[in-house]
């Protein structure tokens, strides 16, 4: 929670080990944005602070997507970027997320030197005019935009689009994006005060937007989280579009065009059947990770993918960016329909999603009792039940005390049945 465990002392003790361990020689630049939280000045400040007293240059784009500062750290010339953003949480917790030279995430190994100097209190402290400056550059978030505009496969003319900022860091870019394009923008939980980021709305509430495309009569909406580095989608009758259906037309579109590395798609273990069977089809190679966008990203680049991504929305082009970007995913997904001159239904309807139910199960050992030999025999049973039109996953949490049960089959019923019976499993193991 922001100003108990992310205090602007800490803020100022990261930023003044960010640019210690990734600045080298002469006035490195750091570039900072944040989200729309009430608590985000304050440790942007810190922050700036800190990054100042080590010798480092501030440049300020103020409340920016998380991709935006992605996209911006390399375009300035910046050494790291950071981001205030606690991406998808409630308004009262805050986070501080660090960009390389490069835009990609910190490698371990740099982000292990920033704990040890934050823990050690190392690094230089000029004086005079050796202390470093701070600068605003509300305008920057320009470039981003062109940047977005940029990889639109179509104009957006004639398209009605509902926007839900989630009162986050995307309540202007997003439909200021979209309309540069062409559309016409309803945008919905756009007016932020510092407390009502993500509530009740956004990429965590997919409903919303598609409640508000049916009553605006509107051809299709685009929810962002509070970063906007994911986006969740709804067609003209107020269907939800997820990621797994975003990554599938966008793979098969690739693949049409030779864009596709490889042909190859990099998802994680929850990706629904009905991808996989879609792309098994089209002959597109999927590898699955565990469950985070930084995974994808790895295996991404081990790999030379070039498209990635999570059910949840993180959507990863990596031939336009270096992590996940909610905007972009907007841009390529809509142009993409409207390129074919198709609705966004239709273009979602390329993969066949498979109900899918999810169980978290709370337990002691979640390791333990996820490989025990009851629930080793509860998902045999199941899969020997399912076969090839069926999926079971079963794991420890790596965040919380409990196992999580996922079964997807042709039917909820049958679905929800098996999850029952190894959820059952799981609790007498």
């Amino acid at each position: 929670m922001a100003n108990r465990d992310l205090t602007p002392e800490l803020a100022f003790a990261i930023g003044r080990a960010a640019v210690a361990a990734l600045g080298g020689d002469g006035r490195p630049r750091l570039v900072i944005g944040r989200d729309t939280r009430a608590s985000g000045l304050m440790l942007e400040s810190a922050m700036a602070a800190g990054a100042c007293s080590a010798g480092g240059d501030v440049i300020r784009v103020g409340m920016v997507p998380t991709p935006a500062v992605a996209f911006m750290t390399p375009d300035l010339g910046a050494r790291v970027g950071a981001v205030i953003s606690a991406s998808h949480n409630p308004a009262a917790d805050n986070g501080i997320k660090l960009f390389s030279r490069d835009g990609f995430k910190l490698p371990d190994e740099v982000e292990d030197e920033i704990e040890r100097l934050v823990r050690e209190g190392d690094g230089p402290r000029p004086e005079g005019g050796g202390v470093g400056r701070i600068v605003d550059a509300v305008e920057e978030p320009d470039r981003y935009l062109d940047h977005l505009v940029a990889a639109a496969e179509a104009r957006l003319e004639g398209m009605r689009i509902v926007v839900d900022g989630a009162n986050g860091a995307a309540f202007r870019l997003g439909p200021e994006a979209l309309r540069r394009l062409g559309a016409r923008v309803e945008a919905i939980n756009a007016d932020p005060d510092g407390t009502n980021i993500n509530a009740g709305c956004g990429a965590a509430y997919p409903e919303v937007v598609a409640a508000a495309v049916t009553e605006l009569g509107a051809d299709a909406g685009v929810a962002f989280d509070g970063d906007a580095d994911r986006a969740v989608f709804a067609d003209a009758d107020g269907v939800v579009v997820d990621g797994d259906q975003v990554l599938t037309a966008c793979a098969l579109s690739m693949q049409e065009r030779g864009a596709l590395a490889k042909d190859t798609l990099v998802v994680t273990v929850m990706s629904n059947l009905g991808l996989h069977l879609t792309l098994d089809a089209a002959e597109i190679t999927v590898i699955e990770t565990q469950v985070g966008d930084r995974y994808v990203l790895e295996e991404m680049r081990r790999s030379g993918a070039s498209l990635g991504g999570e059910q949840s929305g993180h959507v990863i082009f990596l031939d336009q960016a270096t992590t996940g970007d909610g905007l972009l995913t907007a841009v390529r997904f809509l142009s993409l329909a409207a390129r074919r001159g198709v609705s966004v239904g239709e273009l979602a309807s390329a993969m066949r999603r498979f109900p899918q139910v999810l169980e978290s199960v709370a337990v002691d050992d979640p390791a333990g009792a996820a490989t025990s030999a009851p629930v080793a025999a509860a998902i045999g049973a199941a899969e020997a039940a399912l076969g090839k039109r069926g999926r079971v996953l079963v794991r420890p949490s790596g965040t919380e005390p409990v196992v999580r049960v996922m079964v997807e089959a042709e039917t909820e019923d049958e679905a929800r049945s098996h999850a029952g019976t190894i959820a059952a499993s799981v609790r007498q193991a």
